[in-house]
This record gives C-alpha cells, structure tokens and sequence, in this order.
C-alpha cells in the first residue's frame, strides 16, 4: 500500500463522511427546495451539516453557504465583493496566495482594478502592518483577502489586527482558511473577519464539496444567478451528498482536532529530525514554530523536485512539490520565490503533509525511504541540473 502523506492536498475520505455518505444514499432523500416529504427530509438533512460546517469556525449556521469548494469560496469572496463595493477599485492581498485567489486579482487587474500585493517575510509571514499601510486612510478597498495557513510551507498569518482597520475603512476582509479549519482552532469572530473560505476535501470530505462564511453585515453580491437557494447568496441546487459528508467530517474534526494536531505534530517533528541526520544541508521553508503541525516543506539538496516525486511514487510514497503543473512542465512554487528563495532551490523541494490517517509505522518507514531515494537520485543528477532552465 502506498504512503500517503500530501493531506494539504487533499485528505482521504473520513470514515464518518463515508457513514453519513452510506445513510444519504438509504434516504433516497429529495431536492431540498421542495416541500412534500422527501424534500423536507432532505432539507433537515443539508440544515444539519450546516450547522455542524458552522460549529468548526464558531459561526451561525444561517451565515454558512455551501459552494462546490475552497476555489469557488474564494471566487465567490473576491467577486462578490467587489460587485458589491461599487467604485471602490483597490484590492490588498499577498504574493504567497493559493492560485483560487492570485487569479481571479490577475483578472480583475486587467479589468482596471489597483491590485497591492503585500511581500511576506523568508519565512511567509505577511507583516499586519505592512497590509494596514496598504489599506491605508482613504476609503478605496474593496476587499482585503488572505490565507489564514499558507499551503505550501503551512505558515499561520497574524491576521486578526486587520479586522478593525478594514471595517474603519469600509472593506470587506475575506480569509481563505482552506488549510487551517480542522488544523488549528478557527473562531470567526475572534478573526472578524467577513468572509471565510473552507475546503472539504482537507477535512476528509469528498472533493467538490465546500463553503463560504458570510457574516450578517457583509456587503456581498451573488456572481451565480438563478433560484434563492443558499439565502439567494448561490443559486442553484445545492450538492447535498457533498455537503451532509463535509459536517460529518467538520463533526469529527471538531471533536478530535487537539489530539490529532499533537499526534501529528510529534510524527511530523520525528520525521524532520530523522531527515536532518541523514540528508545533509536539507533545509525547512518556513518557521521553525508558527507553523500549522502536519506540514514540512523541504530543499533536497543536489535533486531536482520533480526527480525525487517521481523516485517515491515509484517507492510507494506520495508527496508532492506544492506547485503547479502547466503544460506537462513543473515550474517552481511561487510562494518560495515570494519567500526569496532561488529558482534552484524552489525547484528542488518537495511538501510532506500529514494527516488523520498517518501511522507512526508509516512515519518511522518513510524516514528510511526519502534518504534511500535522495541518495540514489542524487548519484544520477549532476547538482548542475537543479539549476535554472
């Protein structure tokens, strides 16, 4: 059985959401907007897992939308706001962002939008006062969006401070926590922020299922048209298997989450330090603490990324180089040239994130697998091929 351990990808399917996956499927339930008994049963089915979605981030289930997942949340976030802020044409995000929102700014800047990317720090920190420069004193941000955990070397964001200076200045402050919820405790009002993204395929949900938080007050259009479904905030018919297994996941999270962070943590830190001792000038991308606990995102010295992924697939152990892939070529990660690390370096690293199903067996097997692997892939790759292209 191959190990997996890329759960900031995308975790496998939790055994609650399968059950509840399992109980749907026996209801034979109906659309949740109709009203004789089926649909009724199916609406009591969707309000429950929207109560336990909003239980995670201390949120009202009535403020909790249900979407297709973390990058539609994000859309919906960014173009809702900004439909909603009328002449406002400034946006304030950071250099380090998922994809799901470093796109849609592309887009928008294009359409004539001021987009401020805030730089982080080598460690990817965003500095709160640097993003509070950024809104500044006039009244012309529309939204001010950034992750709570970054993806890919699972930095936590010092984001609360920014909460009073964006209702000061009349903006809408969104936060993608697609990689915290279920990871580190989230509290939405504590946050205060506006708008929060979840993704329920890192909390063991099936993909194509996520949400978006809206609080009462913020100001927010609807981009997708139709029914009233969702509080008439995203219409059409909500994906109700997707949704009644992501609160069963949100459920289990909830109530193992500070367990399951130290039993990953402690795995995660055995594995750095066992890394360490066998790959000399290995290095950790991000903070030694401030860090989400599941995550390691490592140099390998002298090996091209791509080289090393492919060489542990092949070993049976699946990581990933928390990249993107456009055209069947691997590019460096954009967050660690954001971090200031070289092209060679960004080329040559690999993300291992684990997870609620991770064993200590596998752990212990993987900490002589990775060095096995990078020893032989760097005898057969010259340190001059992890240079630039």
């Amino acid at each position: 059985m191959p190990i997996y351990l890329d759960y900031n990808a995308g975790a496998p399917l939790r055994p609650e959401a399968a059950e509840s996956i399992s109980r749907f499927v026996a209801a034979a339930a109906g659309n949740p907007s109709s009203v004789h008994r089926a649909g009724q049963r199916a609406r009591r089915m969707l309000e429950l897992a929207r109560s336990q979605v909003a239980a995670i981030i201390r949120a009202d289930a009535r403020q909790i939308v249900f979407t297709s997942g973390g990058t539609e949340s994000n859309n919906l976030a960014i173009f809702g706001a900004v439909t909603a802020a009328m002449r406002r044409r400034k946006i304030v995000s950071s250099g380090i962002e998922h994809s799901s929102i470093l796109t849609p700014l592309v887009e928008l800047e294009r359409r004539g939008f001021e987009v401020v990317r805030v730089a982080s720090d080598p460690d990817g920190r965003v500095d709160p006062e640097r993003v509070l420069d950024a809104i500044g004193s006039s009244r012309d941000t529309a939204i001010v969006t950034l992750g709570l955990v970054n993806s890919e070397v699972g930095t936590i964001q010092d984001l609360a401070p920014l909460a009073p200076a964006c209702r000061d200045a009349g903006a809408i402050f969104h936060i993608d926590a697609a990689q915290a919820v279920g990871r580190i405790s989230v509290d939405v009002n504590a946050l205060g922020c506006d708008l929060m993204t979840i993704s329920g395929h890192k909390l063991g949900a099936p993909a194509g299922i996520g949400a978006l938080y809206v609080r009462d007050s913020a100001r927010f259009a609807p981009t997708i048209l139709g029914g009233p479904q969702e509080a008439g905030m995203r219409a059409g018919t909500p994906n109700l298997l997707g949704a009644i297994a992501l609160g069963a996941s949100a459920e289990a999270v909830m109530h193992s989450m500070t367990v399951e962070s130290v039993r990953v943590g402690t795995l995660a830190a055995a594995l750095l330090v066992r890394l360490r001792e066998a790959i000399p000038g290995l290095r950790l991308n991000g903070p030694p603490t401030g860090r989400i606990p599941n995550t390691l995102n490592l140099t390998f010295p002298g090996v091209l990324g791509e080289s090393m992924l492919i060489a542990l697939d092949l070993a049976d152990v699946e990581v990933s180089m928390g990249s993107a892939c456009a055209a069947g070529a691997v590019e460096p990660s954009h967050v660690l040239l954001a971090m200031g690390r070289g092209h060679a370096d960004a080329r040559s690293s690999l993300r291992i994130s684990l997870g609620w199903n991770t064993t200590a067996w596998e752990i212990d097997a993987v900490a002589s697998i990775i060095p096995n692997v990078w020893r032989r892939v760097a005898a057969a790759e010259p340190v001059a091929e992890a240079a630039p292209r």
